[in-house]
């Protein structure tokens, strides 16, 4: 009888072991934030995505993310970390990432690169990104609704093309329901400064605007909206927490689809160096929350508009379009190719300001 049970016991022994040692360990992910992470942001929404694809793929995945990493020699020094310590897989979602990380992928070709909002390419580095202007368009429907003075404000970190397309078509949204409105800008040349970002604020703010909008990181515009009366649209994450009377809708950024597809085609072993440029219709861009002074046409004007633009009804930079000079960029009848949006370099009319150097 003991001969039996100890032989039982070593048998199931032996599977236990057999069967630990074909389980794989989990993949390594990493992530690169620009900034500290907060409630609400360009990184708030990022660590959404990495706490999605946990969840999605448990114990198949170890995820780790570095916060507030400079762009530049400490982004390069951080990415080099991750693929030290065995990172498969690391995400590097900032524009002034996307050549620290080319330099690290060239000494780990056996490593993973997603180089987010970056747009070169290597064998072993993707590129994806969201076409935010998409969003940005709504929220001018809703900016050209709500304002009283016909003026709006943004606030811009750098004059890439991201920028401007997000920018143009918050100025071609709001001129499509309000031909008068203008929006004056000011340019930060940074990505993250609240002190600053608030300044800008306020400065647009005394030039008459009673509508902000940003292309920053975090939430100290909605803050100085909230604190002066006025009308912010919330950038990256629904800011309603901070400014939840001055917020108008949020133009969300939605990232644990993607990064959870990514890593399943790391594990399954399908992984390739493509590009996405995602929006409305695949679910990576998503305009709601409103505010509680938007009235119902509103809400709805902007809902039927983001419906339009999913289906293709609807194109943001469809001509006829000047710029703010004077000059035909987009003639009647044609739209702009995905190259020509890419490389944006213009304002159109209705934008007051120049693009920064």
């Amino acid at each position: 009888m003991y001969k039996n049970l100890a032989a039982t016991l070593c048998v199931a022994a032996s599977l236990f072991s057999f069967a630990h040692a074909q389980t794989p360990p989990p993949l390594k992910v990493g992530f690169v934030y620009v900034a500290p992470l907060a409630d609400a942001g360009w990184v708030r929404q990022h660590e959404e995505g990495r706490k999605a694809l946990q969840a999605a793929l448990g114990a198949r995945v170890q995820t780790r993310y570095v916060e507030n990493v400079p762009e530049g020699a400490d982004a390069e020094r951080v990415i080099r970390d991750l693929a030290q310590q065995g990172h498969q897989l690391i995400f590097t979602p900032s524009f002034g990432y996307m050549e620290p990380t080319l330099k690290v992928a060239r000494d780990f070709p056996d490593v993973k690169f997603e180089s987010i909002t970056g747009y070169k390419t290597a064998p072993n580095v993707a590129i994806a990104n969201a076409r935010y202007y998409e969003g940005r368009y709504l929220a001018g429907i809703a900016a050209g609704r709500m304002t009283k003075t016909n003026v709006a404000g943004y606030v811009a970190g750098f004059p890439i093309p991201e920028v401007l397309q997000g920018l143009n078509a918050f100025t071609l949204g709001m001129r499509s329901v309000n031909p008068v409105a203008q929006v004056r800008v000011v340019w930060l040349g940074e990505w993250f400064n609240p002190p600053r970002e608030r300044d800008a604020a306020l400065t647009l703010f005394n030039q008459e605007a009673d509508v902000i909008a940003f292309h920053t990181g975090s939430s100290a515009v909605m803050a100085a909206a909230q604190e002066r009366g006025r009308l912010a649209v919330a950038y990256h994450s629904d800011m309603r927490k901070v400014a939840p009377d001055a917020q108008v809708l949020a133009v969300t950024h939605e990232w644990g689809d993607y990064y959870t597809r990514r890593a399943r085609a790391v594990l399954g072993g399908s992984w390739k160096p493509g590009q996405v440029w995602g929006g409305l219709k695949e679910g990576m861009v998503r305009v709601g929350d409103f505010g509680p002074r938007v009235p119902q046409a509103v809400r709805e004007e902007v809902m039927a508009r983001q419906r339009d633009i999913a289906a293709g009804r609807l194109r943001p930079f469809a001509g006829p379009i000047q710029d703010n000079e004077g000059q035909t960029v987009i003639p009647q009848g044609a739209a702009l190719t995905d190259d020509q949006i890419l490389g944006m370099n213009y304002l159109v009319a209705g934008v007051v300001g120049k693009v920064a150097k």
